[in-house]
């Protein structure tokens, strides 16, 4: 999706309903500052507002993606289009989340190999070496968690078994035996258990 025609049109259909930028801010309970980066380019409404704002600037969800009135014609072929913009974009934003869950994983662990290792071998007064081990250990905790986060909501896992492609519960993730990112689980389709492969695509 372009960003920046989407910012365009969100900013003619504004002005066409005669509103500021602070009177739609406004009736969307948001800041102004965020209509101006949507309408220069630089950020995109949230879901979550999206109806809000389409009934605000009398245009549909399918418009707004497009970032133009779109005749009834092209309507069913605009929407395929923009479902397969956003599908794209998640699929590129799940492949850099699961990259930067091998950074984390990576940093949080020598982290607390360096402070155990320090706390281990150099002198030092025992309550200064009581805290590094608890600071080694509370990095490790809390990078651990936020990589499993990241597993189990990026992407999907796809069922050995039936091949069906789904999201499951973080504490599905947390308990599951796994080698590197395939994990045994089980199947909320079938409901067997396999080694469930992390997938991008669904």
């Amino acid at each position: 999706m372009d960003q920046v025609k989407i910012g365009k049109f969100i900013a003619e259909r504004r002005k066409l309903n005669n509103l500021t930028q602070m009177q739609l801010a406004e009736k969307l309970n948001i800041t102004d500052r965020a209509i101006s980066k949507w309408e220069n380019g630089k950020a995109m409404p949230d879901s979550s507002i999206m109806l809000d704002l389409c009934n605000e600037l009398k245009i549909n969800v399918n418009e707004l993606l497009s970032g133009e009135v779109i005749n009834m014609e092209n309507y069913n072929l605009k929407a395929e289009e923009n479902l397969l913009e956003m599908k794209k974009q998640k699929e590129a934003s799940d492949r850099r989340m699961l990259k930067m869950e091998w950074v984390l994983g990576y940093i949080s662990s020598v982290s607390f190999l360096v402070l155990i290792f320090v706390a281990s071998f150099v002198e030092m007064e025992n309550w200064i070496r009581v805290v590094l081990i608890i600071l080694g250990f509370l990095l490790f905790l809390f990078g651990m968690h936020y990589c499993l986060k990241i597993e189990q909501t990026a992407g999907y896992y796809e069922c050995e078994h039936c091949h069906h492609k789904y999201v499951p519960e973080y504490k599905s993730v947390f308990l599951a035996p796994h080698i590197g990112r395939t994990r045994y689980m089980r199947c909320p389709h079938c409901g067997k258990k396999s080694w469930n492969k992390k997938v991008i695509s669904k």
